[in-house]
């Protein structure tokens, strides 16, 4: 008999290291409840992954095996049911969160173990260490070929007596990411279900009604107000958790995107769906990029990417956090951004770039503060996606542009010139002309307290605090 460990890959279906067990042996699946690591995580994310551990036991129950819940640390918990059920070896997919990693080579110098590359479609490790921008990653990534979605052998699942569900074991209420954040259980009154049957379900939707417009559509803010799943799939909940597999999302898109482009040769079309499809496979190639990343950089959470010749003069001013974590800092796109966030669980990427630029660069907040916070707060929290976009963004990773600062006046009159987003999560402001709204930092004081007197005020001036960062970033990049 096998045992396979799961964790953050809670699906049956392309699970390449369950169908790597199932191959030669009956397989008996287990779930190790790791309070250390389930404190790690959001409160809400943490609610999601344990409501994905019951949907995936009720899974294995339908197939005729069941999922083995036990509690503890893992290397020691593995041993004991591997000796209980006298299995042979241990099978578990590759993390790449140095936590994860520490708990996969206890478990492997315990245990007979057999590893598979599952999170990503290409092994990091058949790639360069480093790339100097995502155009030459992608060039790379582009050429390795893709596996198919795994196949498990359902037939080879251990059936089990034993009735331990995950509401058998206490899971503490408490987290350690960030004991500031505010606790969004009041906030999110409906969260989306877990487990495999609900990720597919919402593929399903968007590969229906979304992918063959995503390129026009995924910065559209009123598209993402009106169709939150269309404009974009809003899948990173389910990938972030392992709900779906990434080979069968590349599977899926890639038929779409060859039927696409067959009709539009037989048709002599303007090819614009097989362009939208591309473009969404093509934004999996920035997940594929940040696991890359903490592949090979396990600091990639904690320090700067980049190695800079001076400090960065953060200012980390306490007021300004809690007004930018709380979605009052007098910039309506920042707001809303930061509100949707607080109340769902997730941000739409078009505000999630432009907080976290606000926050690195208009106010001066060290990158590991926003990131943390939004650890905290994320449903689809993934720490390679995260860490790695927060550092693109701080200028401290891998972007290209030496310091970039996104306007949040600007890409709101370019991305939400009516305000549809902005009053959807800012009520203060609705009634209030878009132009208005648009350009509100900008207006007199007595002009905003006229319009929006609930309001909160700028609390930094738009050119003075953009002008600031430019100099801070050019001083630590030793240009000054």
């Amino acid at each position: 008999m096998h045992l396979f460990w799961h964790r953050r890959d809670l699906r049956v279906p392309d699970n390449r290291g369950l169908a790597a067990a199932t191959t030669d042996d009956t397989t008996l699946p287990v779930y190790v409840v790791d309070h250390d690591m389930l404190a790690r995580l959001g409160r809400r994310q943490r609610a999601f992954m344990i409501e994905g551990v019951r949907a995936l036991k009720a899974r294995y129950q339908e197939l005729g095996g069941d999922l083995l819940i036990r509690e503890g640390p893992p290397a020691a918990t593995l041993a004991r049911v591997a000796e209980e059920y006298d299995a042979e070896a241990v099978y578990y997919n590759h993390h790449y969160r140095p936590a994860r990693r520490h708990r996969q080579q206890q478990v492997d110098e315990r245990l007979s173990t057999r590893c598979s590359i599952d999170l990503t479609l290409v092994d990091p490790a058949d790639l360069a260490p480093s790339y100097p921008n995502h155009s030459q990653f992608h060039t790379d990534w582009q050429a390795e070929p893709k596996p198919t979605p795994a196949v498990v052998q359902t037939d080879a699942l251990a059936a089990v007596d034993d009735e331990t569900t995950i509401d058998d074991i206490p899971i503490s209420e408490e987290a350690t990411v960030d004991d500031d954040a505010p606790n969004p259980d009041t906030a999110d009154s409906d969260p989306p279900s877990a487990g495999y049957d609900a990720a597919r379900d919402r593929y399903d939707s968007f590969l229906a009604d979304g992918i063959e417009t995503y390129n026009d559509t995924r910065d559209d803010m009123q598209a993402a107000v009106e169709r939150p799943v269309g404009a974009v799939s809003r899948l990173s909940p389910y990938l972030a958790a392992g709900m779906i597999g990434v080979r069968e999302v590349w599977a899926d898109a890639t038929e779409r995107y060859d039927a696409a482009d067959e009709d539009t040769a037989a048709k002599n079309a303007d090819g614009a769906a097989a362009r939208n499809i591309e473009k969404y496979r093509y934004e999996l190639s920035w997940r594929e990029q940040n696991y890359h990343l903490l592949h090979y950089n396990p600091t990639l959470l904690t320090e700067n990417y980049k190695s800079l010749p001076n400090r960065i003069a953060w200012k980390n001013d306490p007021d300004e956090i809690a007004a930018w974590k709380a979605g009052e800092t007098g910039y309506p796109l920042v707001d809303a951004g930061m509100r949707q966030l607080n109340q769902e669980g997730y941000i739409h990427n078009r505000p999630r770039q432009n907080v976290a630029s606000f926050c690195t660069k208009h106010l001066l907040i060290d990158w590991r503060i926003g990131a943390r916070y939004f650890a905290e707060q994320l449903l689809d929290h993934d720490p390679a996606n995260n860490y790695a976009n927060w550092q693109w963004i701080a200028s401290t990773g891998t972007d290209s542009v030496d310091v970039r600062i996104f306007d949040p006046v600007a890409q709101l009159s370019k991305y939400d010139a009516n305000a549809d987003y902005v009053t959807e999560y800012v009520p203060e402001l609705r009634g209030v002309e878009p132009a208005k709204v648009v350009e509100w930092p900008t207006l007199s004081a007595e002009t905003r307290q006229r319009l929006g007197p609930e309001y909160p005020e700028p609390i930094v001036d738009r050119d003075a605090a953009y002008e600031r960062a430019q100099r801070v970033f050019e001083t630590a990049l030793g240009k000054r």
